[in-house]
């Protein structure tokens, strides 16, 4: 995590790039890539207070208060586009940004989306599988909408959190917006063991609050259930998994383990997709993924990477950086979010629908730039 919290991402340094921008207002609005599947998709958000746990980042907050954006498969596509940010949460990104002075400050706020805000659900027997989604340090839950967007329109109930305090902005229904609290100390492995427990918790409680909703309880199928982390997100997914017995599989898109050593071996259904960096060591000193790796002892497990990634190209950023006239990573953003959804795609149909996907089997034609180890 000494990596992938703050010194990668605080001051949202994730849209950034590797050199200075000339971006300007100018910019047009910024759009993400269409979802690719069959059902039209709505997007709900949900305000959540756990009474019983104190703030873990606040002192003298007596109760845990988080945000959750619930995207699914809707009977049709109805309504006014969901908002990708609020206009506040925008502006606080925007200005954690340099290269970003001369953008207008509600321009995230702006940004194209394909769910619609709360367009009627459509039900399916038995319900949906569900996928919890858990974003990096310092980044909005918002910045999971492209995967977010394609997981519903392939007919999964996809509920993305927001960790109050460790993203750069979170904005309440009574207009407070919430800013980085976690971590300003330093990264230290404790403070990873934090994080990871602070995002068990918070996974656990929206679990239990779906569950008890009458509402999404009969929309969602409560035995295929799976977590995609990117980041700091993906290293918590993999620290969850032997704790929590409901999340059958998890995902961990390019987050470094701090800890690296799980309290417990990963048994369960688990994939690793990262930039080249993720890489295994063939000398010196061996990266997280190295050490992590032997504790993740199931029956199925898979160490990807992609070649011409960065850390950011798993998520939004990908293409709204170029879009906000900010530098590109070596492989095209789009391109990048394709890979991504197929490869996690293919994971959740995999192990959640029980329908075979080759695509995990080994190297493929149609994505060179991704390697198996």
């Amino acid at each position: 995590m000494r990596k992938t919290v703050v010194a990668s991402v605080l001051a949202l340094s994730a849209l950034t790039g590797a050199g200075p921008a000339n971006a300007t207002a100018s910019a047009p609005t910024p759009a993400l890539p269409p979802p690719a599947g069959e059902h039209a998709v709505g997007r709900s958000v949900m305000h959540l207070i756990d009474s019983g746990r104190p703030d873990p980042w606040v002192a003298g907050r007596k109760e845990r208060e988080l945000m959750v954006s619930v995207w699914y498969p809707a009977r049709e596509a109805e309504g006014e586009p969901a908002r990708y940010v609020t206009p506040q949460e925008s502006a606080l990104i925007i200005k954690s940004v340099p290269q970003l002075k001369d953008v207008p400050p509600d321009t995230l706020a702006r940004t194209k989306t394909y769910a619609r805000a709360d367009a009627p659900a459509l039900k399916r027997k038995g319900g949906w599988p569900l996928v919890v989604l858990s974003s990096g340090m310092t980044l909005p839950r918002a910045t999971m909408t492209s995967l977010a967007e394609e997981f519903a329109s392939r007919g999964y109930l996809v509920a993305g959190i927001e960790h109050t305090y460790e993203s750069v902005a979170t904005t309440f229904p009574d207009g407070r917006t919430a800013t980085f609290e976690a971590g300003r100390g330093g990264q230290t492995p404790e403070l990873g063991a934090k994080v990871a427990r602070v995002r068990a918790a918070d996974t656990a409680f929206v679990l239990d609050r779906l569950d008890r909703s009458k509402h999404w309880n009969r929309l969602i199928d409560e035995t295929r259930i799976a977590m995609v982390g990117h980041s700091v997100g993906g290293q918590s997914a993999a620290h969850l998994l032997p704790a929590d017995k409901r999340i059958k599989a998890a995902v961990n898109l390019d987050g470094s383990y701090n800890p690296a050593t799980p309290a417990a071996p990963v048994r369960r259904l688990f994939m690793m997709l990262g930039n080249p960096r993720q890489e295994p060591s063939t000398g010196g000193e061996k990266g997280s993924w190295d050490l992590f790796w032997p504790h993740v002892t199931g029956d199925w497990k898979r160490w990807l990477t992609v070649r011409g990634a960065e850390h950011m190209s798993f998520i939004d950023y990908a293409v709204l950086q170029p879009q906000l006239g900010l530098p590109k990573y070596p492989t095209d953003g789009e391109r990048s979010i394709e890979i991504t959804r197929a490869y996690v795609t293919a994971f959740l149909d995999l192990h959640l629908k029980g329908k075979r996907r080759p695509l995990l089997d080994g190297p493929s034609a149609d994505y060179p730039e991704v390697r198996f180890w």
